[in-house]
């Protein structure tokens, strides 16, 4: 039995792969041959010949991507408005998105559920990525922190010997008396 590494294959690409499984069941081919010769498990090309068995070639076509969306295009990118807008436009009191706001974001503007998996793949999809921003405070004063880190902090923290330190030791026990 060979080595199989799971790979991303295009959906053109598995297609002819079992296009070229349904060659190989009619030439009489066992599967366990199938699945050697095409780099698939024995599973898949057992799921293949059923398919295959029942309604032939046409059994084997791809259906599609499968990724689906419930919003038209016109409405994807009425949302992608919506969330450059921010979160505190729909009444949020930060700006942060998450997949359960959007979410319920989409529900409440296009009355479309999504579960959590499915409005992070429309993300995706539409070209937003997943990021933690930076939270700082919106009173932030940038002067005013320079002011201190040039000016109170060096005051502050620890104070300059002013003389070199003279022999002796930091231990409490007695030196030994040379």
């Amino acid at each position: 039995m060979g080595t199989r590494t799971r790979r991303h294959v295009s959906v053109v690409e598995a297609e002819r792969r079992r296009m070229r499984a349904a060659d190989l069941f009619e030439q009489g081919v066992r599967q366990s041959k199938v699945a050697d010769m095409l780099g698939v498990t024995p599973q898949a090309v057992s799921l293949w010949r059923r398919a295959w068995a029942e309604g032939g070639r046409e059994a084997l076509l791809s259906k599609g991507s499968g990724g689906k969306s419930y919003l038209s295009a016109g409405q994807e990118a009425e949302l992608e408005a919506l969330l450059r807008a921010g979160p505190m436009a729909h009444g949020w009191d930060d700006q942060r998105w998450t997949l359960a706001r959007v979410g319920r974001l989409i529900e409440e503007r296009f009355h479309v559920t999504y579960e959590i998996s499915g409005v992070w793949r429309l993300l995706d999809r539409l070209g937003w990525s997943w990021q933690v921003p930076k939270v700082r405070a919106v009173e932030r004063d940038e002067e005013a922190i320079a002011a201190w880190r040039t000016e109170t902090w060096p005051a502050a923290s620890h104070p300059r010997r002013s003389q070199p330190l003279q022999g002796g030791s930091a231990s409490r026990m007695k030196p030994e008396p040379g």
